[in-house]
């Protein structure tokens, strides 16, 4: 596994993930602040909420895919387009069973949007990450 690939692609995914959850809401979709909420569980004020928020999403974003990485680099499908996809799709299933244990555990939980259109979005940018985790990865090899 090329770790330094995997942190880098992990990177740049998450920021493009983050940018269309910001722009979303342009496209129909409902508001999705997974900074926001992160940071929140940690502190109540706005601007340090953010810092902390921008942090544990870039982190959870590398850990990820260096989880895809050493996926791939165990023989379970290559770093292309469409095995991002598929892991991304996982990776958005995986997200939406953690997100009630995470309302659970936040102090206070944000109002957050459901419903068809709330999901679609959660699996639509997922899957937007697994498809850039894997073409940087493969770019980096």
């Amino acid at each position: 596994m090329n770790v330094p690939a995997a942190v880098a692609a992990g990177l740049v995914a998450t920021v493009v993930m983050t940018a269309l959850m910001y722009v979303a809401p342009m496209m129909g979709l409902p508001k999705m602040d997974i900074v926001g909420m992160l940071g929140s569980m940690l502190t109540p004020t706005r601007r340090p909420a953010v810092a902390i928020g921008t942090a544990l999403h870039l982190m959870m974003g590398v850990v990820f895919a260096l989880i895809y990485a050493t996926l791939w680099t165990q023989g379970l499908g290559r770093p292309d387009w469409l095995w991002g996809a598929i892991f991304g799709v996982v990776h958005a299933v995986i997200a939406m069973m953690a997100m009630p244990m995470m309302m659970r555990m936040h102090p206070r939980p944000p109002a957050m949007a459901g419903g068809p259109m709330a999901a679609m979005g959660l699996v639509m940018g997922h899957v937007v990450y697994g498809v850039v985790v894997a073409l940087v990865y493969a770019a980096g090899q």
